[in-house]
C-alpha cells in the first residue's frame, strides 16, 4: 500500500528545497558579478581534450575576463555590500542543502 500523502509531502519538500538551493545560488552569483568579482575562468588547454584551444583564443578569453572584472558602475561601498550579500546567499544555499540532509536523516 502506497501512502500517497507521504509521497506528496516528500515531493513538495524536494521541490521547495531544489528551488531554494538554485535560487540562493543564482542570487549569490548575480551579486558576486555586481560586486566586480566575475567568476569567469580562462579556458585551460588539456592534453587529452577533444577540443584544444589556440593561444589566440586563450588570450581573448583572459582579456574578456579582465574586462568583465573591471566593468562595474557601483561604488566601493556598494561593491562591498553586494559581496557580503553574495556570501550570505551562498551560506543560505548551503544551509538549505544541509537542512534537506538533516530532514532526511532525522525525520523518519
Amino acid at each position: 500500500m502506497i501512502d500517497w500523502i507521504a509521497f506528496l509531502q516528500v515531493f513538495v519538500a524536494a521541490l521547495i528545497g531544489a528551488a531554494l538551493v538554485v535560487g540562493f545560488y543564482a542570487i549569490g552569483v548575480r551579486l558576486l558579478v555586481r560586486a566586480g568579482r566575475v567568476p569567469v575562468v580562462a579556458p585551460a588547454e588539456f592534453t587529452d581534450a577533444i577540443t584544444v584551444i589556440t593561444a589566440k583564443e586563450a588570450a581573448r578569453a583572459e582579456k574578456a575576463a579582465a574586462k568583465a572584472a573591471r566593468k562595474s558602475p557601483l561604488s566601493e561601498s556598494q561593491k562591498t555590500l553586494a559581496r557580503i550579500g553574495a556570501y550570505a546567499s551562498f551560506t543560505l544555499c548551503a544551509l538549505a542543502a544541509v537542512g534537506g540532509v538533516l530532514l532526511i536523516l532525522f525525520n523518519h
